[in-house]
């Protein structure tokens, strides 16, 4: 069973319903997880983490069982932004003001957001295999384009993504996981891929997470560029598979440092994209030694 022992709650944020599990005791530490997954990503982790913090995985906006707002033209409900708010929200419902943030893929995505747009609610932040979403676009290059095509192909406009992965969602989601690591699919727990599955066989998840590419693309940008000069204060730390497509690409320490004034990290060797799947103990253990330095 996955989360044993954790309590599964469903909290009203303003724009939509955010379905999340919570465990553990002691300073609150909110998880977010990444593209195609749920919060059942941090399956392998949370538990080692909730010896030490009240642990909170919800599913993003747009994913698993959380909410699927209607979109705009200006993808607005996607955006990181929008999303951000309703963790914020949610922690707040669940009585904590301030907390510990960590985040993957989109996650880590929405986690920067967050951290630039509530800067007095986050007291560290730990970003997974990811760098900052303005780098990319801003420095896009053959090598990015051939690994990350589909950050190209699930910003095209609707229906073309869409039609196209509905056909056979299993094929392209599991194609796309398969494709980020060196052992392809075989590190998946059974139980959390088949609630991957479970979740993006639903074509409300497919359309919701295009418009989060499609945000990304767009008004997230908007978003990036008008605080560009602003470098997060809190401490931040950078953790990447050293067999995955950032350790391959960019400099990620210093892409990081371009964006926050002070930053540690390291990769996790032959680790590839999903490092809480792939290298759970190794994952916990850098989390564990960053957030406890409190």
């Amino acid at each position: 069973m996955l989360f044993n022992g954790f309590e599964q709650k469903r909290i009203e944020a303003p724009e939509t319903e955010i379905n999340l599990r919570i465990g553990g005791d002691g300073p609150p530490l909110l998880l977010l997880h990444g593209y195609p997954q749920t919060h059942a990503m941090w399956h392998k982790v949370a538990p080692k983490l909730a010896e030490h913090f009240t642990v909170v995985t919800p599913d993003l906006r747009g994913y698993g069982d959380s909410g699927k707002p209607e979109t705009t033209p200006d993808h607005y409900p996607y955006s990181k932004r929008a999303s951000a708010a309703d963790l914020v929200a949610v922690m707040q419902a669940l009585g904590f003001e301030e907390f510990l943030l960590a985040g993957h893929d989109r996650g880590g995505r929405v986690a920067h957001r967050l951290t630039l747009d509530h800067p007095d609610r986050v007291r560290r932040l730990a970003v997974l295999d990811i760098v900052p979403t303005h780098k990319i676009f801003s420095d896009s290059h053959q090598g990015i384009a051939m690994a990350y095509y589909h950050w190209f192909f699930l910003a095209q406009p609707n229906p073309l993504p869409e039609t196209l992965i509905g056909r056979d969602p299993d094929f392209y989601y599991g194609f796309k996981t398969g494709s980020l690591s060196p052992q392809g699919n075989s590190y998946f727990d059974p139980e959390a891929y088949a609630e991957y599955q479970r979740c993006w066989n639903n074509p409300a998840m497919i359309l919701a997470s295009c418009e989060d590419y499609r945000a990304a693309a767009t008004i997230d940008l908007e978003h990036d560029e008008a605080d560009l000069a602003t470098k997060i204060a809190c401490p931040l730390l950078a953790i990447w598979g050293g067999a995955a497509v950032m350790e391959a690409q960019y400099d990620v320490l210093a892409c990081w440092r371009d964006r926050a004034a002070d930053v540690r990290g390291q990769a996790i060797p032959d680790c590839g994209h999903f490092l809480a799947e792939e290298k759970p103990d190794e994952t916990a253990r850098l989390l564990l030694d960053f957030f406890l330095e409190e």
